[in-house]
């Protein structure tokens, strides 16, 4: 039977993939890579086109391979696929390192630097540049020993990070909340209660059943006016996978983390490292420990008296001392109070078709693309769509999936993923396709699915990492789109993008009342962007929080002391915190990006990506921020580079001079 994982559609064929393909097909593939690889290894003259485009090619298709099945894993969870997906991580993590460690591979690559550099391109003298720094940061030169602990530290901590994230999941699939009087319910909107009550319905118990999906927590502890049920969830939400609250001890992430920590660190000494966060910013702008810290450190001294002097106002408009799960739904009340705006009140006119309809003409006129949908496509549900992406004279550019809406065994959250990167070889090419994965709250039969002004930054978030992805003209898979971008820079484009979804003009395009097509009024909409800078204190000293817990936690591990994770995140809070957090609260052991995504010792990468971005759009501000020059300049400079340029020097060229914290300070309306 035909392994429909080793195919060569040009997009996965999901509907045919099945758990039991998963392994044959990666173990196929892979003894096929190591076989080119023995072949190209031996080449006594190697050249560019002999030796690095094959490996291009050949992690192209790896890249392509392995795509649908993690991305499954996320969306479409199942313990079939689990298994699966579980035992082709060591025997990719060991394929990845014995390519990284190969020494004729390092040494063919040294030679055609040497031998070729001099008549390269730039981006092909890029790809060799990355490559020799890869081979360094996975132990080429290690004495045999150390080499082969390094694979083992690489294989432990992918099979681990996989744990960790399917510990939270299962968490978050294993706790429900009963609620027998509708009275409980107050404050809710009616989409989410008719789902509660269809979810009773079905499993034949009388009243509401709520998940802990993340649009339904958002929900109930910013707009449930019982504070038993937002307690309820904010405990079950701050405890997953840990030793308290509702679950605890089941999924447990206590020892997985710690176990993380421990093998980082080990991975990082072996390279001669001091700490996996010394490690980590060998391949970003930041290039030091202390350059990080000081930022950190520099962004919480401005912004911390604006965040007490909020929280201060928010405790006196309640009348009371707040605890955490108070202070999401007095912040709203306070905001509606002030502003005369809810995110609630807003849904009717955000409906997804218009939002959708708007964000891909704001990127038609920005970018001079044409974005239409496509119903043929291969999908793996039936709620995803499908869009393709053409040049203004109509060439393909790329394409996108659209996976829009939260349902059991898919992860929380949003992301951007490369579904197919973007290639163009002697061997063949290829257009780059994205995933593009959000968790809203679904559409109802007499209803389309209506959004927050909040899911709409994220839509237009993730759509801005999906225009990096796919806007990229660079030829060569591993610094294409968001490939070899520095993880510090590569939230610029999508944080760039959220700007847009505050501006007037976006606003009126994108918004639509469900019923009657009316966008949101001109008033509704001044108020609206008069609540961007509000809490925005509280909200910059609460990512500091996170980003100074997961940098120090990474720079100042110790084998003998271990992780210190809850005292290190105590100290922080003394520090940095302004709203007081509860003992038992165990946020870190959900803590995905940094424990199972590609944040460790980079959660710092957001803060410092808006400032980036930031300032690039106050150059939009400055000359229009439709200005086609300018726009040009942005994608000729920063969305079609990849990683064939360095970060900063991109920015500047762009830019004109280096980045400034004060344009995201005055964004935040907070006074430097």
């Amino acid at each position: 039977m035909e392994n429909p994982l080793l195919g060569h559609e040009p997009l996965p064929p999901f509907a045919r993939i099945r758990p039991e393909h998963v392994e044959p097909g990666v173990r196929e593939l892979l003894a096929r890579g190591r076989a080119r690889i023995e072949q190209l290894a031996a080449l006594e003259k190697p050249t560019f086109a002999t030796v690095i485009e094959p490996l291009e090619e050949l992690q192209h298709q790896i890249s392509r391979t392995w795509s649908p099945v993690s991305h499954l894993n996320a969306v479409l969870n199942s313990e079939a696929l689990r298994a699966g997906y579980n035992a082709c991580l060591p025997l990719l993590s060991a394929y990845q390192t014995d390519l990284a460690q190969s020494e004729p591979l390092y040494r063919a690559y040294r030679t055609i630097a040497a031998e070729e550099g001099a008549a390269l391109a730039p981006v092909q003298r890029q790809v060799i540049e990355h490559a020799l720094r890869d081979f360094r940061l996975a132990g080429v030169g290690l004495p045999a020993q150390r080499k082969e602990r390094f694979k083992t530290v690489m294989l432990e901590l992918t099979q681990l990070q996989a744990k960790f994230e399917e510990n939270v999941l299962d968490a978050t699939n294993g706790w429900t909340y009963h609620v027998a009087d509708l009275a409980e319910l107050r404050g809710l909107n009616e989409m989410l209660i008719e789902q509660a009550r269809r979810r009773a319905h079905e499993k034949r118990v009388e009243g509401w059943i709520l998940t802990l999906d993340q649009p339904t927590y958002v929900a109930v502890v910013t707009d449930a006016e019982s504070e038993t049920l937002r307690r309820a969830f904010y405990e079950a939400w701050t405890t997953r996978a840990s030793d308290q609250g509702p679950n605890a001890g089941r999924w447990d992430n206590s020892a997985v983390m710690e176990d993380i920590l421990r093998l980082r660190h080990e991975a990082a000494r072996l390279l001669e490292f001091r700490s996996y966060a010394e490690y980590a910013l060998s391949t970003r702008m930041a290039h030091s420990v202390e350059e990080v810290l000081q930022f950190l450190h520099e962004l919480a001294h401005a912004a911390r008296a604006a965040a007490r002097q909020e929280f201060a106002e928010l405790e006196a408009f309640a009348g009371k001392t707040l605890s955490a799960w108070d202070v999401g739904f007095y912040a709203e009340r306070l905001q509606r109070s002030r502003y005369s705006v809810s995110q609630e009140e807003l849904r009717p006119y955000f409906p997804l078709p218009r939002v959708l309809t708007g964000l891909f003409e704001m990127a038609e006129r920005l970018f001079g693309v044409r974005i239409q949908e496509r119903q043929d496509a291969p999908v793996w549900h039936p709620d995803v769509r499908y869009f393709e992406i053409a040049s203004a004279a109509g060439q393909p550019v790329g394409s996108f999936y659209l996976d829009a809406y939260a349902r059991p065994n898919k992860r929380s959250g949003a992301w951007m993923d490369e579904c197919v990167g973007r290639k163009q070889l002697d061997s063949g090419s290829a257009l780059p396709v994205a995933y593009l994965v959000c968790n809203f709250l679904p559409p109802s039969t007499s209803r389309p699915a209506l959004l927050t002004h909040d899911d709409v930054l994220t839509l237009f978030h993730e759509f801005g990492h999906g225009l990096h992805h796919m806007l990229t003209r660079v030829d060569y898979p591993s610094i294409a789109g968001i490939n070899g971008v520095a993880w510090d820079a590569v939230e610029l484009p999508s944080q760039f993008l959220e700007n847009y979804a505050w501006h007037p003009d976006v606003l009126q395009r994108i918004s639509g009342h469900f019923q009657t097509g009316a966008p949101l009024p001109a008033e509704t909409q001044s108020r609206l962007i008069a609540t961007r800078s509000f809490h925005a204190g509280l909200q910059t000293m609460r990512q500091l929080e996170f980003a100074l817990f997961d940098f120090r936690m990474h720079a100042e591990y110790s084998p003998e002391a271990g992780g210190r994770i809850l005292e290190i995140l105590n100290e922080v809070r003394r520090e940095v915190a302004v709203v007081p957090v509860p003992e038992w609260n165990r946020f870190p052991n959900s803590f995905g990006h940094i424990f199972a995504g590609g944040y460790a010792a980079g959660y710092y990468s957001y803060k410092w990506a808006e400032v980036l971005a930031a300032d690039a759009f106050s150059a939009f501000e400055e000359a229009g921020v439709f200005d086609r020059a300018t726009a040009q300049r942005f994608l000729d400079t920063i969305l079609t580079r990849g990683g064939s340029r360095d970060a900063l020097e991109a920015f500047i060229e762009f830019r004109g001079r280096r980045p400034d914290v004060r344009a995201l300070l005055k964004q935040h309306g907070i006074d430097p």
